[in-house]
């Protein structure tokens, strides 16, 4: 059972390399069914005055993803920004700069996942008061699939969809890159990592990409 938070000497000792494995190690024993388990009371206690989380995952808002439970981690050791279909703007992009850049964070995790319910609207292009702007933003993904797929570009086509939740992913990283010179340079300089994964509503992996 894990009673002993995050430390600035714990973290400060942290690779991104080994901050990527420890979620995907938590991530199995979500999957196995045998969770570490944590001492919510002293975790609580040692946090109040202060935070040192190891990474910031960047995920869909979907109740079916809860991140903190799929990848096994407690109170103080992630970061977590949630917005429907994981894509960045200049909210989330001061979120993870805060994370990596002020708090010591290590790693970027954009956390896509199975049969996303904003993919398949922006599949559809669905549009309904502030949803229609909120589904720009998975725009991009979805044309880009539309040139890699075959049959039709619809959330009717699974196939589709899934390569645009992908895409999805990986172009909002190249945009995370893009659009802030800080994580850019702390990536270059090894100071953290970007990654991408998919979580499988069926299995409860994380898939990396």
């Amino acid at each position: 059972m894990k009673n002993l938070a995050i430390t600035k000497d714990v973290q400060s000792a942290l690779t991104p390399s080994s901050v990527l494995q420890d979620l995907l190690d938590g991530n199995k024993r979500f999957i196995d069914g045998n969770p570490e388990g944590a001492d919510n009371a002293a975790l609580v206690n040692q946090t109040t005055s202060g935070q040192y989380p190891k990474a910031v995952i960047l995920s869909c808002i979907d109740s079916r993803v809860p991140v903190e439970t799929v990848l096994d981690q407690a109170i103080g050791d992630i970061f977590v920004a949630r917005v429907a279909g994981n894509f960045e703007n200049v909210d989330i992009l001061g979120s993870l700069e805060y994370s990596c850049n002020v708090a010591g964070s290590k790693l970027i995790l954009v956390l896509g996942h199975e049969s996303c319910g904003a993919v398949k609207a922006a599949c559809d292009g669905v549009e309904l008061g502030n949803i229609t702007a909120m589904l720009d933003n998975i725009m991009p993904a979805v044309r880009k699939s539309a040139n890699e797929v075959d049959g039709e570009a619809n959330s009717g086509n699974s196939e589709f969809v899934a390569k645009t939740v992908e895409n999805n992913v990986k172009l909002t990283i190249e945009r995370i890159r893009e659009k802030s010179p800080i994580l850019a340079e702390m990536e270059t300089n090894g100071e953290i990592k970007i990654v991408g994964g998919v979580y499988s509503l069926k299995t409860g992996k994380v898939e990396m990409l």
